[in-house]
């Protein structure tokens, strides 16, 4: 397939790219790097009138130490999210997620800003930035803003950016001392999209749990955190036979989709699963 026409702009600096995505209205689209939007543009599913692309934006791809938090920028690779020491020290969640993100390929050049502003329920990292309670910062003519990621992910593959707003950087807290993660996906090949997969972080305090955050991957139109799994565990024992207890409740609140590849209630099952697997190997 050979996409529609469209105005192409390739601009220098953060700012021109804010203007341009201003200039190009509500039909403008952001291409970061192109994994999930070149098969839409090909397909003919998507048919902006302007194509902004990102690539000269190096600025963009910056990771640094904010104190209590990292900064990982949209434009950073997979590859350089996987590879980066304080993203490997500091959010090994992030590490263990976009390592099953599709193939090598892949990950060379798809980006950890693209995929979340992609809001695709089924893709790896929306779960995980909602487990890790990450903020996403947005940049428009208008100036910047803050979005928790709790209130980013609206619907299927819908974000709370408005059409004019550029996503720029995610501000993730590290997770100290006492705190294990894990992510646990379940998917028909090891490129393919998850069917299910549980984002979790676990704070032991000796033989019990202080905290948990469970996070889930396309179990409705955008990922959802676990509450009540997270409700049942804090405070409990960090045993298998508390873990799946609290993992029956994983699928509460949620409106797992029914496709090609299982039904609604296969997903259930499935979550509840995941879940109790993802928290034993958080807890260690």
């Amino acid at each position: 397939m050979i996409p529609a026409t469209f105005d192409y702009v390739r601009p220098a600096s953060v700012d021109d790219a804010v203007q341009a995505l201003a200039d190009g209205g509500e039909d403008a689209k952001v291409l970061a790097g192109g994994q999930s939007l070149m098969p839409l543009l090909r397909l003919r599913l998507a048919y902006p009138d302007a194509l902004i692309d990102l690539d000269r934006l190096g600025a963009l791809r910056e990771i640094r130490d904010e104190g209590d938090s990292l900064f990982i920028g949209a434009m950073a690779t997979h590859h350089q999210v996987i590879r980066d020491p304080l993203v490997r020290e500091h959010v090994p969640l992030i590490v263990q997620a976009t390592e099953t993100v599709a193939d090598p390929a892949v990950r060379h050049r798809g980006t950890f800003g693209g995929s979340l502003a992609h809001a695709d329920p089924a893709g790896d990292l929306p779960a995980v930035a909602l487990a890790l309670d990450a903020v996403l910062l947005v940049r428009s003519s208008r100036g910047e803003r803050e979005i928790p990621a709790s209130e980013f992910f609206v619907d299927w593959m819908t974000s709370a950016m408005e059409p004019d707003e550029l996503l720029v950087g995610v501000r993730v807290p590290k997770l100290g001392a006492g705190w294990g993660v894990h992510y646990e996906k379940f998917h028909r090949t090891a490129q393919a999209w998850a069917i299910v997969a549980v984002a979790c972080a676990v704070h032991r305090n000796g033989d019990g749990i202080e905290e948990a955050r469970v996070a889930l991957t396309n179990m409705g139109p955008a990922p959802v955190r676990a509450s009540a799994v997270e409700t049942a565990v804090r405070g409990g024992p960090a045993s298998q036979d508390a873990f799946r207890t609290a993992a029956a409740q994983a699928a509460a609140g949620t409106e797992p989709p029914t496709d090609l590849h299982g039904s609604s209630e296969y997903r259930a099952h499935l979550a509840t699963v995941l879940t109790a697997r993802a928290l034993a190997a958080a807890a260690g």
